[in-house]
């Protein structure tokens, strides 16, 4: 009787894949010694990890094309990564993957100031896209948190914004093209150096797909001028509902600031220990930029601080300087750099109409007790962008499991209230199993389908934003007989 053919042993397969690898990089920029993956093992959601089965750390877009056809001929998932920085694990590994890294790609490859554009690689990080430029008076808009270490690729996967966004909007509003290389290393291009490309809006398709499309290994991005000027006004209040009414206001009355960022006690109390910023002793700060002339800010700044007073402040301080507006700017940046010395913590951004901010600020205050677990609010409140921060620790047993099921909770509540699971931190592993909150099954097939054709095999970054049953059974059904 004839024997079966035995399958190809694990051990000899991943050596296998890592020799193919090799073929196309330098030995060092191929890892597979578990010391050195495990760097790779997690993004900035933590509290999961997997280490891969290798990283790979091309240089070019020729190199990313040539490692992907490897893995789609060998049927080797990929995560595409950018620096890590990512909430929601999006650059979470699976066991059987390949971690394709792109912090190798950093160059600036051109710069157009009549066009007002710049292209990059994507491994560039996202604050030194506007250190090329800022000698010549222009800036790149989106500004993540984590905008001095967060990669370009990144911030297009999840279409990430920043305090900012209310004014400038967030990437898919700063992106004007990219080069992307698909899973079996087809390299497309996708819009360019100009407003707006003609036929379907595959750019819109693109930013924010979570790298379940493509791996984007350049950009090209719009830049702006460097307005005259910039001036901040901090505003303090009794309560949350109170500061809530206050920006649902601001944004009624028509004006445009730059940004309205807020801070509840719980925040408040952790950054001033931390930066010793000068915060008044209040329960909810609010954080408001103008930009523009001196005249245009004075104009703007005077309707705010008109509807600010409306609402009884605890306190009302205007920057009068540039050496003010970075104190008053100090704590808000240091928030969660703060918050991470005193607690574990989960980071959410569930996205909300601004006229609900009152209502949910207080629900997610009852939730806290519900749970028995503190929360800290520090989000961008003028585009209802909200980033409960639920204080856990990692070490109690139970603690962990209890964040995330109050953490569902506060998803649904954003969903309910007429807004979305996510405003820049992306889907990933986080919030794949709450998608059927927001969309129907029918809403997800289509969704789907979408993957289907640019992935057909369900290859790139797998595990990740759809539910995960059915991305499972989508992988098993789509993958080619052996």
């Amino acid at each position: 009787m004839e024997m079966p053919t035995p399958a190809i042993d694990v051990i000899d397969k991943k050596s296998h894949i890592i020799s193919c690898l090799k073929t196309v990089l330098a030995p060092e920029h191929v890892i597979s010694d578990p010391t050195q993956t495990r760097a790779y093992e997690c993004d900035a959601l933590t509290a999961y990890a997997c280490q891969p089965l290798c990283v790979v750390l091309p240089g070019t877009t020729q190199e990313v094309s040539a490692l992907l056809k490897i893995c789609f001929e060998e049927g080797v998932p990929v995560v595409p990564r950018g620096s890590g920085t990512s909430l929601a694990g999006g650059a979470l590994p699976t066991a059987d993957s390949v971690v394709l890294g792109v912090s190798r790609m950093s160059d600036v490859l051109e710069t157009d100031y009549d066009n007002r554009l710049i292209r990059v690689q994507t491994g560039r990080t996202n604050l030194s896209v506007t250190g090329a430029v800022e000698e010549d008076g222009f800036f790149y808009a989106p500004d993540p948190s984590s905008q001095l270490a967060c990669a370009i690729a990144g911030n297009i996967a999840m279409n990430s914004g920043g305090a900012h966004c209310l004014k400038y909007g967030v990437t898919t509003n700063n992106l004007l093209g990219v080069t992307m290389v698909m899973m079996d290393g087809t390299i497309v291009e996708i819009g360019g150096g100009r407003m707006d490309a003609s036929g379907y809006d595959w750019l819109g398709l693109i930013c924010g797909s979570e790298g379940q499309l493509g791996v984007v290994t350049e950009a090209t991005l719009r830049i702006l001028p460097k307005p005259e000027g910039a001036r901040p006004v901090l505003i303090g209040y009794s309560s949350a509902e109170i500061a809530g009414a206050c920006v649902s206001d601001i944004i009624k009355a028509g004006v445009l600031p730059v940004a309205i960022e807020y801070m509840d006690k719980r925040v408040i109390e952790v950054v001033e220990d931390y930066a010793k910023a000068g915060y008044p002793d209040c329960e909810a700060l609010l954080i408001v930029e103008v930009e523009g002339s001196p005249a245009e800010i004075d104009e703007q700044l005077g309707v705010i601080k008109q509807i600010a007073r409306t609402h009884n402040p605890v306190e009302l301080r205007e920057a009068g300087d540039a050496d003010e507006a970075a104190r008053i700017w100090l704590g808000r940046k240091s928030a969660f750099g703060a918050m991470g010395q005193i607690n574990d913590y989960m980071c959410l951004d569930g996205t909300i109409p601004v006229t609900a901010l009152p209502y949910v600020l207080r629900r997610i205050g009852e939730l806290s007790d519900e749970y028995g677990l503190d929360v800290g609010n520090v989000f961008h409140a003028g585009d209802g962008n909200m980033h409960p921060l639920i204080l856990f620790d990692a070490n109690k047993p139970g603690d962990l499991e209890t964040c995330e099921a109050m953490g569902a909770d506060i998803l649904r509540l954003c969903v309910e209230a007429g807004g979305c699971l996510t405003g820049e931190h992306g889907v990933g592993i986080e919030k794949r199993d709450l998608m059927n909150v927001q969309f129907d099954p029918a809403d997800l097939e289509a969704q789907m389908k979408v993957k289907d054709v640019f992935d057909p095999a369900w290859l790139l970054n797998p595990a990740k934003v759809f539910p995960l049953t059915s991305s499972s059974d989508r992988r098993a059904a789509l993958k080619p007989a052996a």
